[in-house]
C-alpha cells in the first residue's frame, strides 16, 4: 500500500508572493508547452489576474523575464488591456502620462496600439478617462462577511482608479507622491485588511506609499 502523501493549499485571502505569482507563469508555460505565455492564455489558465503580475513588477514582459520565459508580443489588445496600461503608467507618475512615456518601464504597451486603436494618444488618454470614471455599484459594508465575499480581493481598474484620484495620488499616511519624488510607489490597500474581513469597496481602500503600506503589514487602521 502506497504511503499516503499531503499537501499544503494556499489560504484563502493570503498575500501573493512575488515567488508564486512567476512560479505560476513558469506552470502555465509547461502547461500550455510554450516559452513565453501571453496575458490572454494567462487570463484563463493563470492562479491568479494578470493585472497583479503587471502591477507586482511593472510590466508585463519584466515578469516573464524575472520567470526566465521569452517576451510576449501581444495583438489585437482588448480596450481594458490598453486602459489597465494607462492607469499602471498613471500611478507610477502620480499624474497624467505622455505619450513619450509609453516607450519606458513600467509601460508594457508601445504608442503604436493606442494610435491603431483610438488614432492618437490624446484621443486614447480621453477614452480611458471616460471609461475609467463610469460609477461601480459596491456591495454594502454592512452584509460583507469573511465566510461570503462579494467583491474580489483586488481592486478592478475603475476602483484603483476612483480611490487613486481621491486621493490626489498620494500617499494618505505620509503624503508622498512620485509626481513630487521619484520613485515613490504607490499601492491600493485596504485599510482594513482583507485577511481580518475588511473587503474591496471605496470606504476600505486607501492610496499608501509602498514603505507606508510595508510598515502597516496586516494591522488594522483606525
Amino acid at each position: 500500500m502506497e504511503k499516503a502523501t499531503f499537501s499544503l493549499s494556499r489560504v484563502s485571502g493570503a498575500p501573493v508572493t512575488d515567488q508564486e505569482l512567476l512560479d505560476d507563469l513558469r506552470r502555465v508555460a509547461i502547461a500550455i508547452e510554450s516559452k513565453t505565455v501571453q496575458q490572454k492564455k494567462y487570463a484563463v489558465e493563470g492562479k491568479f489576474d494578470y493585472s497583479t503580475v503587471i502591477r507586482r513588477f511593472g510590466s508585463w514582459n519584466e515578469a516573464l523575464k524575472r520567470a526566465g520565459l521569452e517576451l510576449s508580443n501581444e495583438l489585437n489588445l482588448s480596450d481594458e488591456r490598453l486602459f489597465e496600461n494607462i492607469l499602471v503608467l498613471w500611478q507610477h507618475l502620480g499624474r497624467q502620462p505622455r505619450r513619450s512615456e509609453l516607450a519606458s518601464s513600467p509601460s508594457s504597451v508601445s504608442q503604436g496600439p493606442y494610435n491603431r486603436r483610438f488614432g492618437s494618444w490624446t484621443a486614447a488618454l480621453e477614452a480611458f478617462v471616460h471609461y475609467a470614471n463610469e460609477s461601480e455599484i459596491e456591495a454594502s459594508p454592512a452584509l460583507l462577511t469573511v465566510a461570503k465575499r462579494q467583491t474580489g480581493r483586488d481592486p478592478s481598474l475603475r476602483l484603483r482608479w476612483h480611490v487613486l484620484q481621491r486621493d490626489r495620488f498620494t500617499c494618505c499616511a505620509c503624503g508622498a507622491s512620485p509626481a513630487l519624488v521619484s520613485g515613490v510607489e504607490l499601492h491600493v490597500d485596504h485599510k482594513i485588511p482583507w485577511s481580518k474581513g475588511g473587503d474591496t469597496v471605496l470606504s476600505n481602500l486607501q492610496t499608501l506609499c509602498a514603505t507606508c503600506n510595508l510598515g502597516k503589514s496586516n494591522v488594522l487602521m483606525d
